[in-house]
């Protein structure tokens, strides 16, 4: 078994052929879980999370799994929209995840209560409709975007405030892009975010599959993260602490 990205689907080749032929973990697959499972279990501190993309649903295995080890989490991209609105602040016509606002609440409090530092943009980059070359562009205080308002990125000042405090870390976990990353108008947030934890010397960065593994090849910093995963829902369930059912059908798993 060397395929990690379909290792959390209980598919015949991923599960059902364990049952009829000689089967073991893949380098690959041994390389995703030693190194995701030492940033879970094992993380030199201090230990940051660093959440972005759109919706918040997708990471909530991961932010409940990693909670009672975090020291700093950083929000951005779309689901730093509906932790705003959970704080009191309008963010204009930006997309909500209304039935998680009660989670990010919860979330916010429980990090008040653990001493987590929690990391949101002070300022945000709103365009007037979710387009690639929107008629207008500004930067807007977080706790002011204008009504109508789209908010696409974190500024530029925010990501600055985000890089310094990432490089301060032993250990980053990214999933997500903090903004409408394909749009080029829209990806320098993520950008410098991401050359702040390629370029720190010393940290241990573990980057989630999917777009934020796309994020960063686009980038060409592949080469300057320690792990990135080759898995996109593969790897928020295993770094939730779901039990992926294409590698404990392996005899070897344990």
């Amino acid at each position: 078994m060397d395929a990690f990205a379909v290792a959390h689907r209980a598919h015949a080749s991923t599960v059902g052929v364990t049952e009829y032929l000689p089967s073991a973990m893949g380098f690959l697959v041994e390389r995703e879980v030693t190194s995701m499972g030492r940033a879970l279990e094992s993380p030199e501190k201090p230990l940051a999370a660093l959440m972005g993309g759109a919706k918040v649903s997708d990471k909530i295995l991961l932010l409940d799994n990693i909670m009672d080890k975090l020291d700093h989490l950083f929000i951005g991209g779309g689901m730093c929209v509906t932790f705003l609105k959970a704080q009191g602040h309008g963010v204009g016509a930006s997309q909500v995840e209304e039935d998680r606002l009660e989670f990010a609440r919860e979330m916010l409090g429980e990090a008040e209560k653990r001493g987590i530092k929690v990391h949101l943009p002070s300022e945000v980059v709103v365009a007037s409709e979710f387009a690639a070359d929107p008629a207008e562009v500004q930067v807007s205080s977080a706790d002011g975007v204008p009504e109508g308002g789209i908010i696409m990125d974190i500024a530029p000042s925010a990501a600055q405030q985000f890089a310094s405090e990432l490089q301060q870390c032993r250990t980053v976990i990214w999933n997500g892009p903090m903004g409408v990353f394909e749009m080029p108008r829209f990806s320098e947030g993520t950008r410098v975010v991401a050359e702040a934890i390629a370029g720190a010397p010393g940290v241990t960065s573990v980057v989630g599959g999917g777009s934020t593994a796309e994020t960063v090849e686009a980038l060409g910093l592949m080469d300057s993260m320690t792990h990135v995963s080759t898995g996109g829902g593969a790897s928020l369930e295993f770094l939730g602490g779901i039990e992926l059912p294409g590698i404990a059908a392996l005899p070897d798993a344990d």
